[in-house]
């Protein structure tokens, strides 16, 4: 067995980045955290609340609505983002901070704010 360092990949650059982000990012009840999880083929979005550590809203492009719908990847994020949007409105929620995870505000991420907030969600 050869012990030796460890390769750093692009996932653990984005998971330190996850954690030095969530020092200072918590939801609190009045305004709860939209985090946001992208993987190589498919994209999440929750509401939390990180004082009792509850999800109050989610959405996933795997859902039985939107897993029928053709599109690109970035297309399919924006109906996350709108749904996420709708979703939290129903709960009664309007201001949440936004969690990107580690990951650039660019491309699906940046497609799914822009959707939230356009579903009315404000951050």
């Amino acid at each position: 067995m050869r012990l030796g360092k460890r390769k750093k990949t692009t996932v653990d650059a984005r998971r330190r980045r996850h954690l030095r982000i969530r020092k200072r990012v918590s939801g609190t009840p009045e305004r709860p955290r939209l985090a946001v999880f992208r993987s190589l083929a498919h994209i999440y979005a929750q509401v939390i609340d990180d004082t009792i550590g509850r999800t109050l809203a989610a959405a996933s492009d795997l859902e039985p609505a939107l897993r029928g719908v053709q599109g690109t990847k970035t297309e399919r994020a924006k109906r996350v983002g709108a749904l996420i949007g709708e979703r939290a409105r129903a709960a009664g929620i309007t201001k949440v901070v936004f969690d990107r995870g580690g990951h650039q505000y660019h491309g699906r991420v940046q497609a799914l704010a822009d959707a939230a907030r356009a579903a009315g969600l404000e951050f």
